[in-house]
């Protein structure tokens, strides 16, 4: 099966040569998802609770899109600007993931933006050629 390229209606432009998702062979690829808002910006500054919510949140609509839920989801990395709102991170993430939780990792790192707490790659099974 071609790959076809995932973009939840009212998505912006995102700011480098990306899309949000691709989905091919019935798996789909959630790009690296920062907390930005319609014009880029980052959302909720100094809250990784509120930023990790809206990248989840973005997550989802990307993956829903594609045909697939959030039980879907099979991995995910994750990237965090500081180990110090690594648990604030896994709160809001653990509700998002309340069954069985997908494989994962998690490293410290700089973000594109310095406001910028927490980014997350998403994969998920979705089933056998399924399409938007």
């Amino acid at each position: 099966m071609p790959k076809q390229v995932i973009i939840p209606p009212g998505t912006t432009t995102p700011i480098a040569p990306f899309v949000p998702g691709t989905l091919a062979d019935g798996v789909v690829y959630v790009s690296g998802t920062l907390p930005f808002d319609k014009q880029n910006n980052v959302v909720y500054p100094g809250d990784p609770k509120a930023q990790t919510r809206h990248v989840l949140e973005t997550i989802k609509t990307v993956i829903e899109t594609a045909g697939g839920t959030m039980e879907d989801v099979t991995f995910n990395a994750i990237f965090i600007t500081d180990w110090n709102h690594y648990a604030a991170i896994n709160e809001v993430y653990a509700e998002f993931f309340p069954g069985d939780k997908p494989a994962r990792f998690c490293i410290q790192c700089g973000l594109v933006k310095p406001e910028a707490l927490v980014e997350i790659a998403t994969t998920a099974h979705i089933g056998n050629g399924a399409s938007a």
